[in-house]
């Protein structure tokens, strides 16, 4: 397939880009930047513009099979503090783009939600694609809505959506910037030797994906003739504590621990349950925490 990845320039994109070349696919990659933010592999193509503009968004889909949606132009800690500017980035660019679709009938498209904010503090544990949207941050509704204008173009316009509400993916070249990704954030701290901010006491609990299961998971579900919606993530939990003290243990730094008030938009506990996923795509996260940070860590080192 010719497929245009949307964001993949980014953390999740640049992997998926990766896996998708491997996979014998052509990559087409939409990123806002004139060129590309880190280097693309050998025969990708790249286009600069963004989702605001819908007539430009027609001029991309030229010739393409499957569309891979990552782009967010927030994150959870930010959207909350312009709602507006989430919407308008975000929702508005998600229904150009579905409109642009529906006009080039392109029908194949992945969306890459967010498992940890849409489903809001848990009923049960782990959490199931049909727990109740209850989402506690402007990100979280944002995804919902996304979500819910997706099954419309699906009923109205033939659009063969394939929804995968990712946990906390973490792996190489993720930001280590503190927005988002305490993983990476923790390691490029603590080599610094510099304090490991904890929101709150250290027992929210999330579920860490390694970057790479996620994006395999991405590959099949692309190329499978599901449509529907999916949890990405390991299905095991792991406190923010915890995430420091390995980050600790395996940089061997012992960077000291600063606890801040606990925020709002934090959920106490998220788990995802994993096991539809595993059986309609064979398969299963390969990559276990510690191992994880420890591939993530020699990364670092090398890069």
């Amino acid at each position: 397939m010719n497929i245009l990845v949307i964001g993949g320039a980014g953390f999740i994109g640049y992997h998926l880009v990766h896996d998708l070349l491997d996979a014998g696919h052509m990559v087409t990659v939409l990123g806002r930047s004139e060129q590309p933010t880190r280097p693309l592999p050998l025969g990708v193509r790249y286009l600069s513009g963004d989702l605001s503009n819908a007539a430009q968004l027609k001029d991309c889909l030229a010739g393409i099979d499957a569309v891979a949606h990552l782009a967010s132009g927030t994150v959870p800690a930010t959207g909350d503090k312009d709602p507006i500017a989430d919407v308008n980035m975000n929702l508005n660019g998600t229904l150009n783009l579905l409109m642009a679709m529906e006009a080039c009938n392109v029908k194949r498209l992945l969306f890459l939600s967010s498992g940890g904010t849409v489903y809001g503090p848990p009923q049960e544990v782990p959490i199931s694609v049909h727990h109740p949207l209850a989402p506690i941050c402007s990100y979280g509704i944002v995804k919902v809505a996304i979500e819910s204008y997706l099954k419309l173009f699906e009923r109205n316009a033939g659009l063969r959506p394939i929804v995968i509400r990712a946990s906390n993916p973490y792996g190489s070249h993720q930001g280590n910037l503190g927005v988002q990704g305490i993983i990476g954030t923790y390691l490029n701290l603590a080599s610094q030797r510099r304090p490991l901010e904890i929101w709150g006491d250290g027992s929210t609990i999330r579920d860490f994906i390694y970057i790479k299961d996620l994006t395999s998971l991405c590959v099949k579900s692309l190329e499978s003739d599901k449509v529907g919606i999916y949890n990405g993530g390991s299905g095991t939990g792991t406190s923010v504590l915890a995430i420091a003290q390995l980050v600790q243990d395996i940089t061997g730094n012992p960077a000291p621990i600063v606890y801040k008030p606990h925020r709002n938009l934090d959920v106490p506990i998220s788990i995802l349950d994993v096991e539809t996923t595993k059986a309609d795509f064979d398969w299963k996260p390969e990559i276990g925490i510690k191992e994880g940070i420890l591939k993530t860590w020699d990364w670092l080192h090398i890069a």
